[in-house]
């Protein structure tokens, strides 16, 4: 059995979704799909919760009607009359969910009301896609991800319970691929025990893929993406990068860590240990090789992997008094960003201050400083960008950072970080 994960790139178009059925197809083995939503989807339903959240639930309702009409517009573009009709028949249950989401939604709870839309956006195009592939021919079972992934309720950025979610696999899916028959799901989503609808972080569709690898002893799972393969760094942001044919799981992991956007941080730890291995490839050519991941490779020679994250936000945090920020003190900040669920991307100590650089999440970033002005004075310089090189040289370092103001930098033998304006 083999798991295939599709992005939004893939499905942008009906011609996208035409040229995908030979890719889909050719397994001589039973497929899980996981699909995410069309194009600018996530997009343009977190813009609808955002409006429905500062209190312009009319604004709100015409975004979503707007999402309704591009949605049913795609379909119709995709899908005979008989389907079609089923699509609409289809989408028009889920877009009453829509709307149910923006009459509930709260700016007081805002990450609870932002995963009960945005979660709606991988519902929408698997049935979409679901419909054509029956129109095709191709036999398959549609099953709903938040019957089958139970997580907690930590919303936007979910932890799945394992052990549960893995029977909920062996009941809903193995009874189907046992038979021959095709899964095709969603990425990025699952519920609560509750039933709430939850989201497992951007780019969270990747997880969903290696989960269920995990679960149903996948023989190997593929993202199909828009490039040839894993490259050394994003080329929407840099020049002249550099495919890598094979690379470790610890290599990837590492890239992750530091905020790389081709595989999601949690991707690798299932596949890992479970030694599946995890293949890269392009689905606008199936011929070309990609890149393969695994335990090991031949060769542990890699080009400089480059990872940029920008809209940051350099925290300096400061004793009043100046006491030394001690193991008491630093097991009170840990506690801090623990709490309110911030992840550091680095962080660095003196005898006095400790330096933090974060996501700009507005309102994480001002409760963030709320709570810590009780206890220490806190500087920020926001609109900073943070660069990681892990195998890097002085000539590609002081390339990429020769116009830019330096705040901070760390390293080691293999890596160094960069804070810049």
């Amino acid at each position: 059995m083999l798991v295939y994960k599709f992005g939004g790139a893939s499905i942008a178009t009906p011609e996208r979704i035409k040229e995908l059925l030979p890719i889909i197809t050719a397994p001589k083995k039973p497929v899980v799909l996981v699909v995410s939503a069309l194009g600018k989807t996530t997009n343009a339903l977190e813009a609808i919760i955002n409006a429905a959240c500062k209190g312009d639930k009319e604004g709100a309702g015409k975004l979503a009607q707007k999402l309704e009409h591009d949605h049913l517009e795609y379909a119709k573009n995709l899908l005979d009359e008989t389907h079609y009709k089923q699509a609409a028949e289809a989408l028009n249950v889920y877009f009453t969910e829509l709307q149910w989401g923006i009459d509930g939604a709260d700016g007081a709870r805002y990450d609870y009301s932002y995963d009960q839309v945005v979660c709606l956006g991988e519902i929408f195009s698997t049935k979409i896609l679901s419909l054509y592939l029956h129109q095709q021919k191709f036999a398959h079972e549609w099953v709903d991800i938040r019957d089958v992934l139970r997580t907690d309720d930590t919303y936007r950025d979910a932890r799945v319970d394992f052990e549960y979610s893995k029977d909920q696999a062996k009941q809903k899916l193995s009874k189907h691929l046992e038979k021959g028959v095709n899964i095709l799901t969603q990425g990025f989503i699952g519920s609560t025990v509750d039933n709430a609808s939850v989201t497992l972080g951007r780019e969270g569709s990747d997880y969903t893929a290696a989960l269920l690898a995990a679960m149903l002893d996948a023989e190997s799972v593929t993202i199909w993406k828009d490039v040839e393969g894993l490259q050394n760094a994003d080329p929407k942001l840099f020049n002249n990068t550099v495919k890598i044919e094979a690379i470790t799981y610890h290599e990837v992991i590492e890239m992750a860590f530091y905020g790389a956007q081709v595989i999601h941080p949690k991707t690798i730890k299932p596949l890992q240990n479970n030694n599946i291995p995890l293949y890269v490839r392009c689905f606008l050519n199936k011929d070309m090789k990609g890149t393969v991941i695994q335990n090991e490779v031949s060769s542990i020679f890699y080009p400089p992997l480059i990872v940029l994250k920008t809209n940051q936000v350099l925290l300096q945090v400061t004793t009043r008094d100046f006491s030394f920020i001690t193991e008491d003190n630093l097991s009170s900040l840990y506690s801090i960003f623990h709490d309110l669920k911030i992840k550091v991307n680095l962080i660095q100590n003196a005898a006095i201050s400790f330096v933090a650089c974060i996501d700009n999440k507005e309102e994480k970033v001002q409760q963030l400083v709320q709570v810590l002005s009780k206890d220490y004075k806190v500087f920020t310089n926001t609109d900073v960008s943070l660069l990681t090189i892990r195998h890097y040289t002085p000539e590609i370092l002081f390339d990429l950072t020769k116009s830019r103001h330096i705040l901070l930098e760390q390293k080691t033998r293999q890596t160094v970080q960069v804070i810049m304006k």
